[in-house]
């Protein structure tokens, strides 16, 4: 097994922490790594902002860069779904069979479905609440979403119980929107900050003292709320809780 690690701009830019963990959990559980230097943005901005033609160079780079690995994973579910979902839909249009889409895997997706994974490495003895982002739920179906009234289940809850010490909450509204909505808080910022302020409450009614999950975005949308009106809770993504200790 090869993996192509995929690490999305912004996380390279201001969560690099998230990065780190990735390849250390990777490399823990002996997983064959490379890192393409050359890789770049998905193209989601772009695309999501109405402009799919200028995403179009950038998914025929991903492919070149990535096409050859058995897998590719990255740590953001929301970069992840855009390859699988809507690179298909891009490459076709030049009459080019998408290699990646099939094979891309948020890191949580891929340890609970491919390295199935019964064991982790550290202890996070703090309380801490699941964010269960749209893309996430939706598109990777990391965990069921409400509206399709089928059995409760959480891949990431699954993962974060094997952590030592740590425990684990669900906020009310477990899979509701936070706001964020990449160009959405742009648009239309005073909705998203009160969809956001909700989400919080929530959250913060478990008791936590951290939120975390697999979407980083979303985490800074209801960080910048937090640190304006000065909250009392803390973010992690989820790649440092489950690689805490390596």
């Amino acid at each position: 097994m090869k993996v192509g690690l995929f690490i999305p701009c912004y996380i390279n830019a201001v969560y690099p922490e998230a990065g780190v963990a990735t390849y250390k959990l990777l490399d823990y559980f002996g997983v064959e790594m490379d890192y393409p230097t050359a890789q770049t943005c998905c193209g989601q901005p772009m695309a999501n902002g109405g402009f799919e033609g200028e995403a179009v160079s950038l998914a025929n780079k991903f492919e070149e860069l990535f096409g050859k690995y058995d897998y590719v994973v990255a740590p953001s579910a929301s970069c992840t779904a855009f390859v699988k979902e809507v690179y298909p839909k891009l490459l076709n249009k030049e009459q080019h069979a998408c290699q990646t889409s099939g094979k891309i895997y948020d890191l949580c997706e891929f340890l609970h479905d491919i390295l199935k994974v019964k064991e982790m490495p550290g202890t996070f003895p703090h309380k801490v609440s699941i964010h269960n982002s749209c893309h996430g739920v939706r598109e990777l179906n990391l965990s069921s979403a409400s509206e399709l009234n089928i059995e409760r289940y959480s891949k990431i809850k699954d993962l974060l119980k094997l952590v030592k010490g740590i425990e684990v909450f669900e906020p009310h509204k477990a899979d509701e929107c936070c706001g964020f909505g990449g160009m959405f808080c742009v648009e239309e910022p005073d909705v998203s900050v009160c969809m956001g302020q909700d989400k919080l409450k929530n959250h913060i009614a478990t008791g936590a003292a951290y939120i975390t999950g697999a979407d980083s975005s979303c985490m800074m949308h209801m960080q910048g709320i937090v640190k304006r009106e000065k909250l009392p809770i803390k973010f992690i993504h989820v790649a440092q809780i489950l690689a805490s200790g390596l």
